[in-house]
């Protein structure tokens, strides 16, 4: 069966819908997952997650057709930000929708399709030797204990007692 999303320059309808297909996907399981775990109302979290998901499809169609060498995270971004910039007509509703879904919703369905795209190449994991796994462990420990330094000292000069 070939890939679902191959990323090739360029994209057929083919793709497209593959793409909306993942997305609707992944959307349903997330809101499911913000029901369940942050007792969001399902409907708000489908609309929210609508929303990001059309904004992730502009993205990829953008950085495939326009003529900039520029990657789809952040057309990802602007078209958010321009989205939900106060003062915008989409602000409110933007907003409203989008703070409906947790973000620890989506890192899970996230991490969750991660792990089985890993574990389809996990030959090719094994064939890089124990030399990735070292490397691999400590590039998440090094981001995870970056991460804690960085709120640590924002913290300190947000005036919040450290524990």
């Amino acid at each position: 069966m070939p890939d679902l999303i191959d990323g090739s320059e360029n994209v057929s309808v083919h793709g497209i819908l593959n793409w909306i297909f993942l997305l609707t996907i992944f959307s349903i399981i997330t809101a499911i997952g913000n029901y369940l775990g942050y007792h969001h109302p399902m409907e708000q979290s489908l609309v929210g997650m609508a929303i990001l998901s059309l904004i992730t499809l502009a993205g990829v169609w953008m950085e495939r057709y326009l003529p900039l060498n520029v990657s789809s995270i952040l057309y990802i971004s602007i078209i958010g930000i321009i989205l939900a910039f106060p003062g915008m007509p989409t602000s409110k509703f933007v907003l409203h929708y989008v703070s409906q879904v947790e973000l620890l919703s989506i890192v899970t369905v996230f991490l969750a399709y991660v792990g089985i795209g890993m574990g389809k190449s996990w030959d090719e994991f094994k064939a890089l030797g124990w030399k990735a796994i070292v490397v691999t462990v400590l590039v998440i420990a090094a981001t995870y204990y970056g991460a804690a330094i960085v709120a640590h000292i924002m913290l300190v000069l947000t005036g919040v007692p450290a524990a």
